[in-house]
């Protein structure tokens, strides 16, 4: 099996409420609107979210993959997505947790993960096989890191507007 996994973890403080911090990270437009290399999420009638993911990988180059991601738990404080049951190659997962820190500030917890599994490399693409699962992956969470911390300093400055 040849996987290629990429992971993101941070947190940041947002001069907000802890609930318009939920409702902006919940409404996952705004990852299509903020965040680079989001090409489309729409989610379909049984609540299952289709994100199409292109990224740039230096030497094997553009991978644009399709993830189905279904809500986890979500609840005011907290909310994560995950894989849809019965997923094999392509998964997606992220949560974030709200806290409060003092009024209209706002801390948040920010996890990404993104893991592509082919039985053969030349599944994912020609060259991967070349390149290898650890020089892949290694771009890919570079790439993905940069990604996040885009779409963070963008919904940063949405939430921070003056109301």
């Amino acid at each position: 099996m040849f996987r290629v996994k990429a992971h993101f973890v941070d947190s940041f403080v947002v001069r907000c409420d802890r609930q318009e911090a939920f409702n902006y990270f919940s409404d996952l437009r705004n990852f299509v609107d903020l965040m680079p290399g989001i090409e489309s999420i729409h989610t379909d009638l049984k609540g299952v979210a289709h994100w199409t993911i292109r990224a740039d990988i230096p030497v094997v180059g553009s991978l644009r993959e399709r993830f189905q991601v279904e809500p986890e738990s979500i609840d005011g404080e907290s909310m994560e997505w995950g894989p849809r049951k019965g997923e094999t190659r392509n998964f997606l997962r992220f949560s974030a947790r709200f806290a409060t820190i003092e009024s209209h500030v706002t801390t948040v917890e920010f996890s990404h993960g993104v893991e592509l599994r082919r039985q053969n490399p030349r599944d994912l693409h020609p060259l991967a096989g070349m390149v290898g699962e650890s020089l892949i992956s290694r771009e890919m969470t570079r790439r993905v890191e940069a990604m996040i911390r885009e779409f963070i300093e963008k919904a940063k400055i949405r939430l921070e507007v003056p109301k």
